[in-house]
């Protein structure tokens, strides 16, 4: 019988709170925690019932009695603690966007590659019943070829030049926050990845990329239509349109909801699958999963490095480099 794996949680915010409640519910509580500020980490340790804070970050990577680490802080500190996690033996999942670019990225996978380790993204739409319930049916042919996507994903954030969704020191920016969301919906509905990449962009005061419209085509004709803004609210709507309807999907990188329209009758098809609030459940019990079996496919790390691959290649069209990325 597989042994519960012992969980170490690096970063005490938002997602670190879900990820512990997710354990939580499955009557386990992570073994560790790790953070910057150590008496933030001793207040989640309390909260949660967690048995070990550690004094200092690199003592996490260091612990013979971690299996796994959640990497949940900034997306500009994944690739150091990655790397140094990695080469302590540990697995890791690591919340989006898993590194800033391509080239982070693939040295990351040949290092777990060579240290024989799970790599993953934290990326709810991987994990989600609904979507495994979808890519089932389009593989089927329930619904006919896929043929073109259309996206939106828009949140109004006040102009707090400090805040990470602005802050060029922290990889502020649409496209790494909620952009990542609208491209593995992309990735992982098409058959092949996209090649043909055309887009636009407004920066923001600090220079991040405050709002972007992408236009994506790949080898077998399939396209997809993104628009992405920071400072103005939009639907979090997914449609895609297939040869026999469409599938329409709201409030997408959570999603426990669809409706197929039929093209022909127009009759409405309701279907659900998983539960939105078990989103962070989804994404540790995959994790488990490929860890104890050794079989990393359920983690979709190659749709992670498609989309890695076209955000980096955006951002290099647009010159928008943060301070000390190294492409």
């Amino acid at each position: 019988m597989n042994k519960n794996l012992n969980w170490a949680m690096l970063g005490v915010g938002v997602i670190a709170n879900e990820a512990a409640q997710a354990l939580g519910k499955q009557g386990r509580t992570l073994y560790a925690v790790a953070n910057r500020t150590h008496d933030k980490a001793v207040a989640f340790a309390e909260k949660y019932n967690v048995a070990k804070v550690y004094d200092a970050i690199d003592e996490v990577f260091a612990d013979p009695n971690v299996d796994v680490i959640y990497i949940a802080t900034p997306h500009n500190t994944h690739y150091p603690f990655m790397k140094r996690a990695l080469e302590g033996g540990k697995h890791l999942l690591v919340e989006k966007s898993i590194t800033l670019n391509s080239r982070e990225l693939d040295d990351m996978i040949a290092l777990a590659a060579d240290k024989n380790l799970i790599l993953a993204e934290a990326m709810t739409i991987w994990h989600m019943p609904l979507y495994k319930t979808l890519w089932s049916r389009i593989a089927n042919g329930d619904f006919g070829k896929v043929q073109i996507i259309t996206l939106n994903f828009g949140s109004f954030k006040p102009y707090d030049m400090r805040n990470r969704f602005f802050n060029m020191n922290l990889a502020g920016g649409a496209l790494l926050d909620i952009g990542v969301y609208a491209l593995s919906i992309v990735r992982s509905f098409m058959t092949e990845t996209p090649t043909e990449i055309l887009s636009q962009w407004q920066p923001s005061p600090t220079g991040s990329d405050e709002m972007a419209t992408i236009l994506l085509k790949n080898a077998g004709g399939q396209m997809a239509t993104v628009a992405l803004s920071m400072h103005s609210k939009q639907p979090k709507r997914a449609v895609i349109s297939c040869e026999r309807g469409y599938i329409e999907i709201m409030e997408y990188p959570r999603a426990e909801k669809a409706i197929f329209v039929d093209a022909e009758t127009g009759k409405v098809e309701e279907i659900f699958a998983g539960e939105r609030t078990d989103a962070l459940l989804y994404e540790l019990s995959d994790m488990e999963q490929a860890i104890q079996s050794g079989d990393a496919s359920i983690m979709k790390l190659n749709f992670s490095k498609d989309v890695t691959d076209i955000m980096t290649r955006l951002r290099k069209d647009w010159n928008l480099r943060y301070p000390n990325e190294v492409w």
